[in-house]
């Protein structure tokens, strides 16, 4: 595994890249291209990427598929659980869709075939950085809600999707915790045209993802967010 390159002010204005690859060629080769623009740290392997990840601040990450031990999705959904959201691209030549939605799931944010260009990549990398911005979680009890990643995070790490209007309704409940929702307000705010029978299957519908006590059901009042652990 490389160090943390240069501390001279040029270098130190770059932002900080995370290259996780293990042939030595291709590592050699991307760092060197990818340096005009960022400040890379390479690691030959998913350990040594995840204990940077875990312990130094990255603006962006660029992780293999196929490492040896723990693979570069494993190594991206150990990140995500960590609660960590630096814009990440996974290199692969695996090109199936179900490869790309596994590696998407798993936690990359784009996806690129080998073999690539580097023009690519660097445009890429550009990309993703302008559209990132920081994701803020909401505490549900022992859980948290991503609203910009469109999940629940248990309190064992493990991420759980939801669908945009699973996400719209956490959303609103979790904008004023001790409020009690009517149906009809959450119908008015997430399902216009719904009803209330709407509102009560999408509760089930996070419930049946998680835990029942993600939302409390106030008789005769409606819903707020619960204190789940």
């Amino acid at each position: 595994m490389s160090t943390p390159r240069g501390s001279s002010p040029a270098a130190g204005s770059l932002p900080r890249l995370l290259y996780v690859e293990d042939e030595s060629e291709t590592a050699a080769m991307v760092t060197e291209v990818l340096s005009d623009e960022y400040l890379v740290d390479h690691a030959a392997s998913a350990e040594d990427g995840l204990r940077l990840a875990l312990t130094q601040r990255y603006d962006v990450m660029v992780v293999d598929r196929r490492l040896p031990g723990m693979s570069g999705a494993e190594l991206l959904s150990a990140v995500r659980t960590a609660h960590l959201n630096t814009p990440a691209i996974m290199l692969t030549a695996l090109g199936t869709v179900a490869d790309r939605v596994s590696g998407l799931d798993a936690g990359a944010d784009d996806y690129l075939l080998k073999p690539f260009d580097f023009d690519e990549l660097r445009a890429r990398l550009r990309a993703l950085r302008r559209g990132r911005g920081p994701v803020s979680g909401r505490e549900i009890g022992d859980w948290l809600f991503s609203p910009s990643g469109l999940a629940l995070y248990a309190p064992d790490g493990s991420r759980i999707p939801l669908t945009r209007a699973e996400g719209d309704l956490l959303e609103l409940l979790t904008s004023s915790p001790e409020h009690v929702f009517s149906r009809e307000e959450i119908v008015a705010s997430v399902f216009p045209g719904g009803s209330p029978g709407t509102v009560d299957a999408y509760v089930h519908y996070i419930r049946r993802k998680s835990t029942p006590e993600i939302i409390d059901t106030v008789r005769a009042r409606g819903y707020r967010t619960g204190t789940p652990r």
